[in-house]
């Protein structure tokens, strides 16, 4: 399996972990991660690169969700679809706190491409025009 799609398969998985964490709580991304694992075949690197998609998140949670509150104008964080504002929380922790190991634009098109899949039809828009403006304000 290519790095491009091992990468896009642990973006699927952490949104899967993610979605099912805004659902479950109390469940840690370990256990719900170790849940996909068990059940799907997912490639080794691919449970790797989720593992640290999932960390990072956790650890600028705080951080990550107050740039998707200042830049998604007339939306409150708790209006947000969950699968939107799980792939907002992926796409921001990546273009943010990933430490450059990604380029933006591929940032945000494996968001737009997954967004296409899992979210509604207006939802790659959505994921394109936030995390656009997060870029820009941040460079």
């Amino acid at each position: 399996m290519s790095e491009v799609t091992n990468r896009r398969r642990a973006r699927e998985v952490a949104l899967q972990v993610l979605f099912q964490k805004e659902f479950v709580p109390d469940i840690d991304f370990s256990t719900s991660l170790a849940y996909f694992r068990d059940r799907l075949e997912i490639p080794k690197e691919s449970c790797d690169y989720a593992q640290h998609l999932l960390n990072g998140i956790e650890k600028h949670s705080i951080e990550i969700d107050k740039h998707i509150s200042e830049k998604s104008r007339n939306w409150k964080i708790s209006r947000i679809a969950p699968v939107d504002l799980c792939l907002l929380r992926l796409g921001v922790f990546e273009l943010c706190f990933g430490d450059n190991e990604v380029p933006p634009k591929v940032v945000i098109d494996e968001a737009i491409e997954i967004a296409k899949r899992y979210g509604g039809t207006e939802t790659p828009n959505f994921i394109n025009g936030i995390l656009d403006e997060i870029w820009r304000a941040k460079t």
